[in-house]
């Protein structure tokens, strides 16, 4: 039996996506951040779901504590936005995610 000698190729093991890039007015602003903010709060609130599901006792700090900051953040940026809607100013947004792999 013939056996085939596969050549090992280097993964890059960080990846970088640039999530947000761009000038925007006020409102556009609000709905992108608060639309990111929301998807995060139901990924947390799913993720709590899931483990009381299985085990009542459990109290979900981590998902409960950053629900509450996600919240907190969403409030914050409310005023932010406000505050430049009506000084008629528009806002430029970065956002890069960075992954990398933990062992």
């Amino acid at each position: 039996m013939e056996t085939q000698s596969i050549a090992t190729k280097e993964i890059n093991l960080d990846q970088e996506i640039k999530l947000i890039d761009g000038c925007f007015t006020a409102s556009e602003a609000a709905d992108v951040i608060n639309s990111v903010l929301d998807i995060k709060i139901n990924f947390h609130k799913l993720q709590r779901l899931s483990r009381t599901e299985g085990n009542a006792s459990d109290v979900c700090e981590y998902d409960s504590e950053r629900i509450i900051k996600l919240i907190d953040a969403k409030h914050d940026a409310k005023a932010y936005f406000k505050d430049a809607r009506l000084k008629g100013k528009k806002l430029k947004i970065e956002s890069i995610i960075t992954i990398q792999v933990q062992d």
